[in-house]
């Protein structure tokens, strides 16, 4: 084994392990089933009653189930039976008949050329150590004509402050390898030779006590995380309007929504 394939053994390893412990708690959480957030990537990407769509690193399932109710099929991949085993559930919720889920790696995506209408990604892309591979396989299960969907926090512009949130971030999560800058993710599509994609934002709001108690953080050091947190807030260090309100500290992660066509 290459040192390349150990330390891609090693991180697929940490994202089984994190995602195993966290697959309830993603379930329950309001934040990934926002439906303005959720609304927002599904009308960007503009289905039609006839599509058939893929999420990869679809987790819960939430994605998958929104893009259920206006499409002829939705179908979800994740590397995580846990999060699959939550998907599932979720659909049995809401009656959804037109969904399927699929086992496998996002970088090797089991499907054939041009077998999906859209193929989107959401909150994945920095757990991922080859983005581009993803991206390209993404691609690649996209029809002609079909449209590409790519979600994710992104970080500021500024190094300093793109470094300490990362630097939270990592320790919050060990499975996160980097978020990236809004130019990262233009910069996939250009490479890709896609069109220059439309653009939409949000952001994804966050708060301490709740952060820290739903966190696997680096040997469990809750306090650690939370001191991390709260020395943000001179300067807003970590780019993400951190502030405190009513006795807590509250955040924001700022999300991008991109979209573009693939060309014939």
């Amino acid at each position: 084994m290459t040192t390349h394939d150990s330390a891609t053994a090693a991180h697929d390893a940490t994202i089984a392990d994190q995602f195993t412990r966290q697959a309830a708690e993603f379930a329950a959480s309001s934040v990934l089933h926002d439906r303005a957030a959720l609304d927002l990537l599904v009308a960007a990407a503009g289905p039609q009653p006839s599509d058939v769509t893929l999420d990869v690193a679809c987790g819960p399932g939430s994605v998958v189930a929104a893009f259920a109710r206006r499409v002829r099929r939705a179908e979800g991949l994740d590397a995580t039976q846990a999060m699959l085993d939550e998907a599932r559930k979720l659909a049995a919720r809401e009656g959804l008949a037109n969904v399927a889920w699929h086992r496998g790696d996002i970088h090797a995506l089991p499907f054939p050329a041009g077998a999906f209408d859209i193929v989107s990604c959401r909150y994945a892309l920095h757990h991922l150590l080859e983005p581009q591979r993803a991206f390209g396989e993404m691609l690649r299960v996209c029809r002609p004509g079909g449209r590409i969907v790519l979600c994710d926090a992104v970080t500021s512009d500024d190094p300093a402050k793109a470094a300490a949130f990362n630097a939270m971030e990592r320790y919050r999560d060990s499975s996160t390898v980097e978020f990236r800058t809004l130019g990262f993710l233009r910069g996939l599509f250009a490479a890709a030779g896609l069109p220059a994609p439309s653009e939409r934002f949000y952001g994804v709001p966050a708060e301490l006590k709740r952060l820290v108690a739903m966190s696997y953080p680096v040997d469990d050091d809750r306090a650690g995380l939370r001191a991390m947190i709260e020395a943000s807030l001179e300067g807003d260090t970590m780019g993400v309007n951190a502030r405190r309100e009513g006795g807590t500290v509250h955040f924001a992660y700022p999300a991008a929504v991109l979209v573009a066509a693939k060309g014939a």
